[in-house]
């Protein structure tokens, strides 16, 4: 049987992380993968999320099964952190645990080919890695949109040109704030224009929430989704608690569905429960039951908004530093677009070849199409990975 496998293609993240593992070289710097470090290059437990867990530890519950829906607690707790909690959307909403935001999309997809078969979905142009082989993997058609234009700008204009192709039966995966991969998200206005495509056309927001809290400011960062659910009557939601509470490896996310009321969400949960059943049963219960904890309390909830902020804002501060060495280095221009945006991600202007000098030539690490992790870059490399950046231009002649 194995004889017969074929190469299947690599995931092109995880085969960096390996090459940088190979590296021998003592300065190499991995701003590959999604993680935020300090300047120590840790990723650290987050004090609010270590106090829940001592809480945790010390009423010592029963690990008996939770069930397909996960914490129910947890659920209550992201729809109102979502959506803004009991008298608006949430009342028309229900939300299921899942493994982390990737299992949230998968059986948000499945729903969608459950319930719309047929339907494309629309990814944007460029897009997270792994949206199009989520949705593949679920049966779904995959189109694209235009998202950012060649001066690393929202592209408000082909974005909505594009969109105004979609059908009443399909879906749009949008991320609600910090692109990933650019870092690039549309303005308020734009947002505004997209809900009222949505609206009149009939198609369906799948919004993508992975680095909330990071960008903006949490409220911020969360607006656009709150804008959509006000104005359409159906919406698609998947939610990540890996980079806003640090829970990585313990795979901590929520599905949630908007009908038009609530009498149209009564076989939802039970859709996708079943789904859960096939794919994982039910998601692991120690990140859910940690957020819960933290969210229901006072003390620990404003602990981790002011935790948060501190890492939003040193993520502002590599940026700006990062952009303010390339304009000492002559290239104003590039600073330019880096310092526009946000998030845990930058797209440096380099093309692969030169995101392959950079890493063989610097030991800066980022994916050939240009993205590196910013939140993951100590202080004290940002003057090098400025140097790499410029060298890598310079010579090109660029």
């Amino acid at each position: 049987m194995l004889e017969l496998l074929l190469p299947p293609p690599v995931d092109p993240l995880w085969d960096l992380t390996e090459a940088y593992g190979a590296d021998a070289r003592p300065e190499r710097l991995n701003l590959v993968l999604g993680v935020y470090r300090d300047d120590t290059g840790t990723t650290p437990v987050m004090a609010a999320v270590r106090e829940a867990e001592l809480r945790l530890a010390e009423r010592s519950a029963s690990k008996e099964y939770r069930g397909l829906s996960g914490n129910t607690a947890f659920n209550r707790a992201m729809l109102a952190m979502v959506l803004g909690g009991a008298g608006g959307a949430a009342d028309r909403a229900v939300a299921v645990q899942t493994v982390a935001g990737s299992g949230a999309l998968r059986l948000l997809a499945d729903l969608v080919c459950r319930t719309r078969p047929g339907a494309t979905v629309w990814i944007s142009d460029p897009a997270y890695v792994n949206h199009r082989p989520i949705l593949e993997a679920a049966g779904l058609a995959v189109r694209t949109y235009r998202w950012a234009d060649a001066e690393g700008r929202s592209d408000t204009a082909g974005l909505l040109q594009d969109l105004a192709q979609a059908q009443r039966d399909d879906v749009v995966l949008l991320q609600g704030c910090c692109h990933n991969p650019t870092g690039v998200d549309p303005s308020a206005q734009a947002w505004d224009e997209l809900a009222g495509l949505a609206a009149r056309n009939g198609w369906v927001p799948f919004v993508d929430l992975a680095y909330h809290g990071l960008g903006d400011g949490l409220e911020a960062d969360l607006a656009a989704t709150r804008l959509l659910a006000e104005r359409v009557p159906e919406m698609l939601v998947a939610v990540s608690c890996s980079k806003n509470f640090g829970l990585y490896s313990d795979r901590t996310g929520c599905a949630i569905v908007l009908g038009a009321s609530r009498a149209s969400l009564r076989h939802v949960e039970t859709a996708l429960q079943n789904a859960a059943r096939t794919l994982y049963s039910m998601p692991p219960e120690h990140g859910a039951a940690v957020v819960a904890a933290v969210l229901e309390d006072d003390g620990l909830r404003s602990l981790w908004r002011a935790e948060l902020d501190g890492m939003r804002a040193r993520i502002e501060a590599n940026r700006t530093g990062l952009a303010e060495q390339l304009a000492a280095l002559g290239r104003p221009a590039e600073a330019a677009v880096l310092a526009r945006q946000k998030g845990m991600f930058s797209m440096l202007p380099l093309t692969a070849p030169q995101m392959l000098r950079l890493r063989s030539r610097y030991a800066v690490y980022g994916t050939t199409a240009g993205r590196i992790n910013i939140a993951g870059l100590p202080a004290d490399r940002i003057a090098c990975v400025a140097r790499g950046v410029a060298g890598v231009l310079g010579e090109d002649g660029a």
